[in-house]
């Protein structure tokens, strides 16, 4: 399709890559990942026939049409959405002309007539291209594809200029799509979408027949899409077989390789290099001296290149807040007559690391700055736990900042024991380098401004952190620090994110906010969608975990007294609490047969040999197995007596 040879991109004075030798195949899905500046969207442009080479050639194969996604920017007006979504098949549009005035020429003619021969051939050698091409369904195409992108049939008929800055990169991604290019090319189509459309986008891509290559920051996204990725690194772009997930561990092993190969390289050259030193002027070793200069010569000699800094950042840990953070009673949220949530119930407890989902639009904002006190209730009852301090991060937190600041002299007035050193790693972590950090803040743009203030409130954060969307505008490295951080974090954490791996690292728990409501599922995402799809969740106050409640058992459940050494009395059991365990008792049921399942398939796999990297994977998971199905038996048994000596 397109085969690029020795090519070279230099940005200025500064070069992006050279020696690119690459042949973009009809069926290849590809990730485009590297650091933010070495020219990962140049690139895709370049293939795009947007920017051109400044070494080596690029061909391109009769026949390939590419479309190029970019990451912002578009801007469409004039015409309903659908209509937008229908200009793309003017070809198909032109066909569909002809054949009605094809039709309209055959009726006119003589059937007997060598014209009418000739007009009917033309009529079903085009009608038969147009049913190949689904000329006849181009409508139900177009209405799929704006519903999987999250466009309400009520928003098909409104002009496209009355849609927001990310809503017309959802309709330039549609058009894309329905257009079919045989060299789909994505610059972070993620960027503007929600969970669920981003799930439906990963079902497409993975549908799509065509060649697709797409850059993102989304690990998940890549790792269920792509099947190579390509690195821009250190000048040069480098090849790895399958998705993400195995890129990182096929790079790791590569630059041991090299360690190993340099370290082994290095010995060789010291022994040679001795040898000449030590007998250089003897001229019975003459010969032998020589043949060591002419190998050392003719080494190639092996270069490390640096390695990309890990950031770890440890956020300050705050003093602790009571047991429970936060709860809302028969919550309701209106605006006008427009109600976004009714009577929502739940807890939240220290500790919890709580992920808000749900489509565009359901409340997860509204309920977020219910959370931080920006926003009043309209009925119903929330309330903050003891000694619950919290720090709201909202989409657009850089409104806050001072714009006539410079951003590392601001960071030092926020944490001003800590080292400049330590604070420019930081801020090199969320994309901050080198004379980056003697910026005014206000001549950053919107997206810069957001990163800065979420590293300024790492530095001295609350103990309860509401976070809206902060790994929006991050990269992949400094998605990586922020997780790390707020993993390690001792507070409480409520955030929304459209970040799949992200949620599924970080949550504790799940409240799904959807139909003016809040589900609560405990885990992480991928727990909340096993259990959507047929286990049953109780949607009130399930804010109190099973081990929490078991650590107050003695205090709020049994109080055992002797009567003359025979009898006994028992405390009335909260019904909210003994409701809750009753779920859990089901949930670690399920759990302990679905692992003791994973263990039995991870035993019969290793019964079959494929390769020592293969049994040693299985063995590993065998254990971390074997320990998760001992854990849950201990927690059950304990939820089983609870359960017992409360009925």
């Amino acid at each position: 399709m397109i085969q690029l040879s020795a090519a070279g991109k230099r940005f200025g004075h500064k070069l992006l890559f050279e020696n690119l030798d690459w042949m973009i195949t009809p069926q290849d899905r590809v990730g485009l990942v590297g650091a933010n500046g070495t020219g990962k969207s140049t690139l895709m442009k370049m293939l795009a026939g947007l920017e051109s080479l400044d070494y080596g050639t690029l061909s391109v194969g009769k026949g390939v049409s590419a479309g190029y996604l970019p990451q912002d920017g578009l801007r469409l007006e004039g015409r309903t959405v659908f209509d937008e979504c229908m200009s793309v098949f003017e070809e198909l549009h032109a066909m569909e002309r002809e054949l009605e005035g094809l039709t309209h020429r055959m009726g006119e003619l003589d059937t007997t007539s060598a014209e009418y021969a000739q007009v009917a051939d033309r009529y079903h050698r085009i009608d038969s291209e147009f049913h190949t091409r689904d000329g006849y369904a181009l409508e139900a195409q177009v209405g799929a594809v704006l519903t999987g992108l999250g466009f309400r049939k009520e928003d098909w008929t409104r002009d496209t200029g009355e849609f927001s800055g990310g809503w017309q990169m959802r309709i330039a991604l549609a058009k894309l799509l329905l257009e079919k290019p045989n060299l789909l090319l994505l610059d972070e189509p993620t960027n503007h979408l929600d969970l669920e459309t981003r799930n439906w986008l990963e079902g497409y891509l993975n549908q799509y027949p065509y060649a697709c290559l797409l850059i993102s920051h989304d690990r998940y996204f890549l790792d269920v899409t792509v099947k190579k990725i390509v690195e821009i690194w250190n000048k040069g772009v480098h090849f790895y077989s399958g998705n993400y997930e195995k890129y990182l561990r096929e790079k790791q092993q590569r630059r041991e390789s090299l360690e190993a190969a340099y370290r082994n390289q290095r010995e060789r050259i010291e022994q040679l290099e001795a040898f000449i030193s030590r007998f250089r002027y003897q001229a019975t070793k003459a010969k032998q001296v020589q043949s060591r200069i002419k190998e050392l010569e003719k080494i190639e000699r092996i270069q490390v290149p640096n390695e990309e800094k890990t950031i770890h950042f440890k956020f300050p840990q705050p003093k602790p807040s009571g047991r429970v953070v936060a709860e809302c009673k028969g919550m309701a949220k209106s605006y006008g007559e427009k109600q976004v949530l009714r009577n929502v119930e739940f807890i939240i407890e220290r500790g919890d690391r709580v992920a808000l989902v749900g489509v565009n639009g359901a409340g997860k904002s509204t309920l977020i700055k219910v959370l931080a006190g920006t926003e009043p209730v309209t009925a119903g009852e929330f309330r903050l736990g003891h000694n619950a301090e919290v720090d709201y991060f909202a989409q657009d937190q850089y409104k806050e900042l001072d714009t006539e600041a410079r951003i590392l002299e601001d960071l030092e007035t926020v944490a001003p024991r800590t080292t400049q050193t330590e604070l420019r790693s930081i801020l090199g972590s969320f994309l901050f380098s080198e004379d980056d950090v003697f910026k005014k803040i206000g001549v950053l743009s919107g997206g810069e401004r957001n990163r800065y203030a979420l590293a300024r409130m790492l530095l001295q954060p609350s103990n309860f952190l509401l976070l809206d969307e902060p790994t929006n505008h991050l990269d992949l490295r400094a998605k990586d620090v922020l997780l790390e951080a707020l993993e390690k974090f001792s507070g409480t954490v409520v955030f929304v994110s459209h970040d799949r791996y992200f949620i599924d690292k970080l949550a504790t728990r799940i409240f799904e906010v959807a139909d003016g409501g809040v589900s609560v599922y405990p885990g992480n995402y991928e727990d909340y969608l096993w259990r959507k799809q047929g286990s049953p969740v109780d949607t009130s106050l399930t804010g109190v975990s099973a081990r929490g409640i078991l650590a107050n058992k003695t205090s709020e459940s049994t109080a055992a007294t002797e009567d003359n050494g025979k009898t006994e009395s028992k405390k009335r059991v909260n019904p909210i609490k003994l409701r809750q365990m009753t779920e859990r008792n089901r949930e670690l049921e399920v759990s302990i047969a679905r692992t003791e399942s994973e263990i039995a398939n991870a035993e019969q796999a290793l019964t079959i040999f494929v390769s020592a990297e293969e049994t040693q994977r299985l063995s590993e998971l065998l254990d971390t197995k074997r320990r998760q199905v001992t854990a849950l038996m201990a927690e059950w048994e304990e939820v089983s007596q609870f359960l017992e000596e409360n009925a």
